[in-house]
């Protein structure tokens, strides 16, 4: 089919109503960053891989592309108790295609679910910052978390869980970063931050507050040069995972309009008792 053709004056406008440096689309090429897909299809580039050149615009290294599928694989899922896979998985009872169901959850991923590996990577920035002008690591990390806890008052993004006492997944990826800053191909200066902000919590607070999944991820966000900005997107790429399979799950059970509650309970009501509706005036009447 041959594609439209436009005035002269009007082709140039059209070809530059989107500006992009991500992709170059014709009849019959299609190039993400200058690789033509045929190439990268040939050359077995991963997903993973795929995702660092689509955000940071060249192929990342092996032990590179080995970290971020690492980071993007861990936090795939958290079961129903996640509000954004139990969301996921009312709207598949609802109807809804997988895409429905899936941007359902994608959509509460916000700042308090689906947000501290950002904020955990812009506060291990200020750590990194402090360590960075010649102040010890410990006392940056102690500085940081007492101007946390005055100003912001909340959870230290990254740390603690509220169902693991010990999350099981941050253990082995700092140990996957330790040792690819061994070989050097990281520098390990936020698996370094992470450890000596969760000492200093400890001293501050009195008992140890583990490194969850989010401070972890952080770590390796931070380690590979993402902004902080895109922990949070990669956070959500690697969830809707999570959701695709409970929503495909959900789908295929012979369930209907399943909402967050078992029918058999029902809400506490604190409103006011039954009471009457009060006599209302007669509607006028236009003649």
């Amino acid at each position: 089919m041959t594609p439209p053709t436009l005035p002269s004056s009007d082709e140039q406008l059209g070809k530059d109503w989107w500006r992009t440096s991500l992709i170059e689309m014709s009849p019959g090429v299609i190039r993400y960053r200058g690789y033509a897909v045929e190439d990268l299809i040939s050359q077995r580039v991963s997903f993973a891989s795929m995702v660092w050149l689509m955000t940071r615009g060249e192929l990342p290294s092996t032990a590179q592309a080995q970290l971020l599928d690492m980071a993007l694989m861990s936090a795939v899922d958290h079961g129903p108790q996640a509000p954004s896979v139990a969301i996921a998985r009312m709207a598949a009872t609802c109807g809804v295609g997988l895409n429905s169901a899936i941007a359902s959850g994608v959509n509460v991923l916000g700042d308090v679910h689906g947000g501290a590996g950002e904020q955990a990577l812009e506060f291990f920035g200020r750590v990194l910052q402090r360590w960075q002008e010649g102040v010890p690591l410990s006392d940056a990390a102690r500085v940081a978390l007492e101007a946390h806890m005055r100003d912001d008052g909340g959870p230290v993004p990254g740390f603690g869980h509220r169902f693991h006492p010990t999350d099981p997944r941050s253990e082995p990826m700092l140990k996957r970063v330790d040792a690819a800053a061994g070989r050097g191909e990281v520098s390990g200066q936020f698996a370094a931050i992470a450890r000596a902000v969760e000492q200093a919590l400890q001293q501050l607070k009195g008992r140890r507050i583990p490194l969850n999944i989010d401070g972890a991820t952080a770590v390796v966000y931070g380690e590979l040069g993402f902004a902080p900005a895109l922990a949070r997107g990669l956070f959500c790429l690697s969830r809707s995972v999570g959701l695709l399979g409970h929503a495909w799950e959900q789908s295929q059970q012979d369930e209907r309009i399943k909402g967050p509650l078992p029918r058999a309970w029902t809400p506490t009501y604190e409103g006011p008792p039954h009471r009457p509706v009060p006599p209302q005036e007669p509607k006028e009447t236009s003649e």
